[in-house]
């Protein structure tokens, strides 16, 4: 079978690819956070508002890859390096999409148009955030731990996708909105492009791992060209659009505080 849930079972049920898939997750949520971090210290201090929603957005993201992280934990194995072909933020970042990590390591302030990139690239990445965080629970929300802690995870996306829209409406209506098209547009055809091959490159590790047959590999390498391909074609759209959320100040409470360790 190649259902979706087959595959998260064949997933979950191995030590060895779970201890991959955790890993990924965590990596790339924890990057999120520190670029989010960073990015929150670099909003000009007329903005605190905007980036206080940042810094919780930021800090919600690496409490996500401390929940992956403890859910690898739990079963035994350690975080695994994450095989470069497989870390989408990095290549995100090397293909120039968002704000470049040296740029946020000089600590320059950033002016409207960076903040603009910043945006752009965060409504694009959490677009494909929420999508996988509800895939996840639709297909491995029964197992044990893994339910409530997608379950908290896919609120978090949803509130970050939703803050995402609501800043980019507030700077279209101050007159950014040619430059807001333009960056959503290249960051959605960039992402789809990258997830593609990331998701080839992962398929292919636990591919690997699971001794899956290579019918079977294709098959889901094919799947995987076919759904960008769609995308490509006409889908990116939903990537793009900005609309008003239904959750209306979604990150407009306190930052979480780090837990003290142990």
């Amino acid at each position: 079978m190649l259902s979706a849930r087959t595959i998260y079972g064949e997933i979950f049920d191995h030590d060895e690819a779970f201890g991959l898939f955790c890993s990924i997750a965590a990596g790339g949520e924890a990057q999120g956070g520190w670029e989010n971090g960073k990015i929150a210290v670099l909003v000009p201090g007329s903005r605190a508002g905007r980036a206080a929603r940042i810094a919780r957005h930021g800090a919600e993201e690496d409490r996500h890859g401390r929940v992956f992280t403890a859910l690898l934990r739990r079963r035994g194995p350690v975080p695994v390096p994450v095989p470069a072909d497989a870390d989408c933020a990095m290549r995100l970042e090397a293909a120039g999409i968002g704000l470049a990590h040296a740029r946020l390591r000089r600590g320059e302030e950033l002016t409207g148009a960076g903040i603009v990139t910043c945006l752009a690239h965060g409504r694009v990445t959490e677009q494909r955030a929420s999508e996988q965080m509800r895939a996840l629970l639709r297909h491995a929300g029964d197992r044990p731990g893994t339910g409530r802690a997608a379950r908290v995870i896919c609120d978090d996306e949803d509130d970050h996708l939703a803050c995402c829209h609501e800043e980019l409406l507030r700077l279209a209506a101050a007159g950014h909105g040619g430059v807001i098209r333009a960056a959503l547009r290249a960051a959605a055809r960039a992402e789809i492009a990258i997830d593609r091959g990331v998701s080839l490159a992962v398929m292919a590790y636990l591919g690997r791992i699971l001794g899956w047959h290579r019918p079977r590999s294709a098959v889901l390498a094919a799947g995987i060209r076919a759904v960008c391909a769609c995308e490509r074609l006409g889908g990116w759209r939903r990537m793009a659009a900005v609309r008003m959320p239904a959750r209306r100040n979604a990150l407009g409470g306190p930052v979480p505080a780090r837990p003290r360790p142990a």
